[in-house]
């Protein structure tokens, strides 16, 4: 297996899509507008998101005995991820339950199944880590196998990369072990509140804010913040946005972009995104990333 620039170590999931007026509050019965199944999970859709965006990318996760599972490795196998490392398991594959509203807003469900079992690193999982460019994780596998995965790239060159969501607390030893955290202002939150007195960037020597529609804040320890601005779109569904975001960022960095002009061309393709139903469908290819990129710098510099 050639190395990677990217390799993903994270979930996979066949996501299950309700198109609603509005998200039901609690007790709440409404009838969805539409219905579609298409490819989803956190660890997946950064994986999708780094190859489109121009990275060779293996993904090392589990998928089930079902027929989501065999769905799962023909899409990974149609964007040119390497899935030599995904395990198959007795039993389910992962999957998602997802309201999406008419504004583009969503809430999600999700049922581990194989994501579960996606438990001890082998030598060939080390051996991939530890010739990436980028690593990237995320916390819908369990939380032992995410510090395993930061371990195996420690006294490496890889860049580990861990995007805390959905949110939950963080051992030390993890968190020593980033390079880069990325988290939307509720993580942010959570993981400052559980260590009082301490900011992210005490704990992290670069961290990434996601803001939604208003960009991205970047923080890197030693410099001045720097908010990324999105550009404008038209919400469709925002499902993958910030996992389109993570993958597009480790494409960039893996492809030797400064850490500025990487958050850019991230925050760029996580709001193209979405302008489309779907999580794995919804990401774009690194042509139309780099195309809007430009143009965006066009407006700002007026050389329209």
């Amino acid at each position: 297996m050639a190395a990677a620039a990217v390799v993903v170590v994270g979930s996979a999931n066949v996501d299950q899509v309700f198109r609603v007026a509005r998200i039901p509050s609690p007790g709440e019965t409404v009838l969805s507008s539409g219905f579609t199944i298409a490819l989803g999970g956190k660890g997946q859709n950064q994986a999708v998101a780094a190859a489109r965006a121009g990275a060779a990318t293996t993904f090392i996760a589990a998928v089930g005995t079902d027929a989501f599972g065999a769905a799962m490795r023909d899409g990974l196998a149609t964007d040119g991820i390497d899935a030599t490392l995904l395990r198959t398991v007795d039993g389910p594959s992962g999957t998602a339950l997802i309201a999406v509203d008419d504004s583009g807003e969503n809430t999600i469900i999700v049922e581990p199944g194989a994501n579960a079992a996606l438990e001890g690193l082998t030598a060939s999982d080390r051996e991939a880590i530890a010739a990436a460019a980028v690593l990237v994780m995320q916390l819908e596998i369990p939380l032992a196998t995410v510090a395993e995965a930061a371990d195996a790239a420690a006294a490496t060159p890889t860049t580990v990369l861990l995007n805390a969501a959905p949110i939950r607390d963080l051992p030390d030893a993890l968190i020593a072990a980033l390079d880069i955290l990325v988290v939307n202002e509720h993580e942010a939150a959570h993981l400052e509140a559980s260590r009082p007195g301490v900011t992210l960037l005490d704990l992290v020597p670069v961290v990434v804010v996601t803001r939604g529609a208003r960009g991205a804040l970047l923080q890197v320890r030693g410099s001045a913040d720097v908010l990324v601005a999105a550009p404008s779109v038209r919400a469709v569904d925002a499902t993958g946005a910030g996992d389109t975001f993570c993958g597009a960022l480790a494409a960039a960095l893996a492809a030797g972009q400064p850490i500025e002009s990487a958050v850019r061309f991230a925050v760029v393709a996580a709001s193209l995104s979405v302008e489309t139903a779907g999580a794995v469908p919804s990401i774009p290819g690194k042509a139309a990333i780099d195309a809007r990129v430009t143009a965006e710098l066009d407006l700002e510099t007026g050389n329209r």
